[in-house]
């Protein structure tokens, strides 16, 4: 089934005239078993897509190999890649000819590239042979920061973590200068990209689903299911089991609490460290459950509603919608002061510590269970409530943001881009030559 775009006829998008349309989202960072926030993204986009517009979507992600689903109006296009070594979850696309056969093949209107290494540059490319085509990109992590200068820094050292870094940042220049508008979560990743000299960028706060995520949820059998005693807090934490989420630290703090608090733990994902981590708790006979990665988002919020307190070491959250998931489910934070939780746990919904201060950590969490913890969960959902919702993300994606890439896409046609289209053309066909 071919889902053809009508880009070449009408460059209008915005909601109000509902002008059906073929969007396309391409990304690595995408995993049926222990995805995270993308993964959660792509699902919550193809709801709201197929519900509430009359547009068609095609979705291309990393797979075991080519496979291509058509559901009326969604297209699922797994292209074959290898496992990431040490992230058995995720694969890496580097057959970018049938990335572009499958998007030479349905011409979408808009491609909205959400990873940073490799695809970009397909749908660059892609773009060159059908003008016509809008980009976007979302920025989802500052990762030149988050993810090079730290790996970088741990096997080379700061400098040569300080060098890499600036190459990355140099590579996402050039990059992202390719793009009609380039989307951030927050206003910090949106300054970083402005520091570059890409001003064609707007901010998307993310979702939740707050009927779903919901105290309601909260299952008193819960602990004594997962084989956990103590009447202390149920700690929790949602996310990948990895050295990036600093899932050791948790371990760390759990030590540090006082046996007398009863406390017990529950961290469900999975990932690299996943086995270390429960060899550890077991040796030491620590109350930690690893349930593995949670498919069923059912039962995933009724997890997080049956649990007392999230818990994050992370430190280069560059949204946290797990974090919005456990306020959405009358949780109270315990986190560290990085990345975006200080804009996700504003006082008086949590505490935030140093990074990697697992003994600050332990007290925190042993200072808000004592507090009028119940009082601090509802004030953290009621702000989830009242700020955050998938329907407000996809509305402004689709009747805000597109129609500006549209319109930016329309004067970089029409010769009319200025400095900043002249500038990204100069230096992409550097790249691209």
């Amino acid at each position: 089934m071919l889902l053809r775009s009508s880009a070449a006829a009408d460059d209008g998008f915005a909601v109000r005239d509902m002008a059906p349309k073929l969007l396309c989202d391409l990304t690595q960072s995408y995993s049926p078993h222990g995805g995270g926030g993308i993964s959660t993204y792509l699902r919550e986009k193809r709801d709201h897509v197929l519900a509430h517009t009359p547009h068609s979507l095609l979705q291309i992600v990393p797979g075991p190999y080519d496979k291509v689903t058509v559901k009326g109006r969604h297209i699922f296009a797994e292209v074959g890649a290898d496992p990431v070594r040490g992230s058995p979850n995720y694969r890496f696309i580097l057959r970018t000819r049938a990335v572009r056969a499958l998007l030479e093949q349905h011409r979408p209107d808009v491609i909205e590239s959400l990873c940073p290494w490799v695809l970009p540059w397909t749908a660059i490319q892609h773009r060159r042979a059908f003008p016509d085509t809008v980009l976007v990109a979302g920025y989802r992590t500052d990762f030149p920061n988050a993810h090079v200068y730290r790996v970088g820094r741990d096997l080379f050292g700061t400098t040569a973590g300080r060098a890499l870094r600036w190459l990355s940042y140099g590579y996402a220049e050039i990059t992202y200068r390719e793009f009609d508008l380039v989307y951030t979560l927050g206003e910090d990743a949106r300054e970083a990209l402005a520091r570059r000299g890409i001003d064609q960028t707007a901010v998307l706060p993310l979702g939740v689903d707050a009927e779903l995520f919901s105290p309601t949820r909260r299952d008193p059998g819960y602990r004594a299911q997962l084989g956990l005693a103590g009447d202390g807090p149920l700690l929790v934490y949602a996310g990948r089991l990895d050295h990036e989420k600093r899932a050791d630290r948790l371990l760390a703090m759990f030590r540090a609490l006082p046996p007398e608090l009863g406390a017990a733990m529950v961290l469900i994902g999975d990932g690299k460290l996943r086995e270390p981590l429960v060899a550890e708790a077991r040796a030491d006979n620590l109350a930690i459950a690893f349930p593995g990665f949670e498919n069923d988002r059912a039962e995933l919020a009724r997890a997080l509603a049956s649990s007392d307190l999230y818990v994050s070491a992370m430190a280069d959250e560059t949204f946290g919608i797990s974090v919005l998931e456990a306020q959405a489910s009358g949780l109270p934070v315990v986190g560290v002061a990085s990345g975006a939780m200080p804009d996700r746990v504003p006082p008086g919904l949590g505490l935030l510590g140093p990074v990697d201060d697992t003994a600050a950590m332990a007290a925190n969490v042993e200072r808000l269970w004592r507090a009028d913890h119940a009082a601090i969960g509802a004030a953290a959902r009621a702000m989830v409530v009242e700020r955050f919702g998938w329907r407000q993300t996809f509305d402004r994606l689709l009747g805000e943001l597109y129609p500006q890439a549209i319109a930016n896409a329309r004067a970089r046609r029409d010769g009319r881009g200025g400095r900043w289209f002249r500038r990204k053309r100069a230096v992409g066909d550097v790249v691209a030559g």
